[in-house]
């Protein structure tokens, strides 16, 4: 395990890669050598030598460093996570529903890793249950619905239901109250990574975690709030088939035999989607990611009829939104698991950039995003290491961080990440080495070697 107690022998400590003919871990690296001159017609913000690198980047500008940062990056890789849960003994949509439990847990990773944005701790079912749906998140089963909607009458009864409704009824009550907690959490997260109007406010940590936290706004003022929703196709089969499935038979059962109930229910999911992260946006949150879990199971015919018009609705809806940090509408991704054949397709429901999964080579991905666009523009791309990787010894997961930079170069801009969640076994020493190597910074790599202390966290 690496920066532990027990030193490891020197060719399986974090952040001692052999050498390369190219070295990226220095501070100056080819991958970070400044900004260079916007080469697509991406969305206008204006430009601020301030604004944080994972901006610049979804701008379709090469910020003076690689923005990286990590889906799953706040959970259960993290001992203070776990620590966390433990004292409050809640189960997950609960937790999520807690203001200060979700805010320090969105805020451990940063304070730890030094990643370039925050994600809020939350589940992308949470929306069905501010809308009064009856689910829950069964250990080692995921979202399990008791009534699953699998008849145009099942669809009828769900169309009552409203995101955060304030009608008669215990349920409803939580869904008004729901969507107040999740804003006051965003808040909360807000308030401590600071925003162009204001500093953070960080008196009360140690002082690791304000170096976490000062190497993760770099040269800007403050750190960006990342807030994300589900697709609509990703909600409506878990709606469906009541339990995760592997192949999403009900889900493509009812898309096929009843279209307008199809209709129906994914129009009720997106709007559902597109509020929830309209909801984190208007409380502070910059950027948004809507995640379709489960679209890679789909053919592209099917994936264009059945789902794209709804993933663009989904997406809208969120873009109406004004963040009150940036005073601008988010910067929004659009991520899949499985989704190769997809990708110039989920780039037309109108993200500013594209998430690619680790089964996806990261430059035939920026090609097929190229080809996707009637003028032959690329698009900002996210991702796309293997998420196995961290688990292997730390010069094979160095080389893999490299050559995923040097692929991202193909593209007008990238923002390095896994190509999905952070798996709980993970070292959490080996993520903040990543960052420093992706940042090709060589006082961070110090300090991912040193390891994260307890007791350095006393202020």
């Amino acid at each position: 395990m690496p920066c532990t107690s027990q030193t490891p022998p020197r060719e399986n400590r974090p952040c001692e890669a052999p050498p390369l003919a190219e070295p990226y871990c220095v501070t100056g690296s080819a991958h970070n050598s400044g900004p260079v001159p916007r080469t697509d017609a991406g969305p206008q913000h204006a430009a601020s030598p301030r604004l944080p690198a994972l901006l610049e980047a979804l701008d379709g500008r090469r910020p003076q460093r690689t923005p990286v940062w990590f889906m799953r990056q706040a959970g259960r890789s993290l001992p203070e996570y776990r620590r966390l849960r433990a004292r409050a003994g809640t189960p997950m949509l609960d937790a999520c529903l807690d203001p200060l439990l979700a805010a320090e847990a969105t805020l451990q990773p940063v304070r730890r890793h030094g990643v370039d944005a925050a994600v809020l701790f939350s589940d992308i079912v949470l929306p069905l249950r501010l809308a009064g749906v009856a689910v829950r998140i069964e250990e080692g089963v995921g979202p399990v619905l008791d009534h699953p909607v699998r008849e145009a009458r099942d669809v009828t009864a769900l169309l009552d239901h409203r995101y955060g409704q304030t009608s008669a009824g215990a349920a409803a009550r939580e869904g008004a109250t729901g969507v107040q907690a999740v804003a006051e959490a965003v808040r909360r997260v807000v308030t401590e990574l600071g925003s162009p109007q204001a500093p953070g406010h960080q008196e009360t940590l140690g002082h690791r975690a304000r170096a976490g936290l000062r190497h993760s706004r770099g040269e800007a003022a403050w750190t960006p709030l990342i807030g994300f929703g589900g697709g609509p196709f990703t909600l409506a089969a878990y709606m469906v088939e009541g339990r995760p499935s592997r192949d999403h038979l009900a889900a493509r059962t009812l898309m096929h035999a009843d279209p307008t109930s199809w209709n129906r229910l994914m129009t009720w999911c997106a709007r559902l989607t597109g509020a929830f992260i309209a909801t984190q946006v208007t409380a502070g949150a910059c950027v948004a990611q809507l995640f379709d879990s489960w679209a890679g199971s789909l053919s592209p015919a099917l994936y264009r009829q059945h789902v794209l018009p709804y993933s663009r609705l989904a997406l809208e809806t969120a873009s109406q939104a004004v963040s009150p940090v940036t005073g601008q509408p988010p910067r929004l991704l659009h991520f899949g698991t499985g989704t190769a054949r997809l990708l110039g397709d989920m780039r037309a429901a109108g993200a500013h950039a594209v998430g690619v999964d680790e089964r996806t080579d990261l430059g035939e991905a920026v090609e097929t995003l190229s080809g996707s666009d009637p003028q032959g523009r690329s698009c900002p791309v996210q991702g796309n290491l293997d998420p196995a990787l961290l688990a292997a010894p730390w010069p094979v997961l160095a080389r893999a961080v490299d050559t995923c930079l040097e692929s991202g170069l193909a593209a007008p801009a990238h923002v390095v990440n896994l190509g999905h969640g952070v798996p709980p076994s993970t070292d959490p020493d080996t993520l903040t080495c990543v960052v420093a190597r992706v940042h090709g910074a060589a006082d961070w790599e110090e300090t991912a070697r040193e390891g994260w202390q307890p007791e350095q966290e006393q202020p």
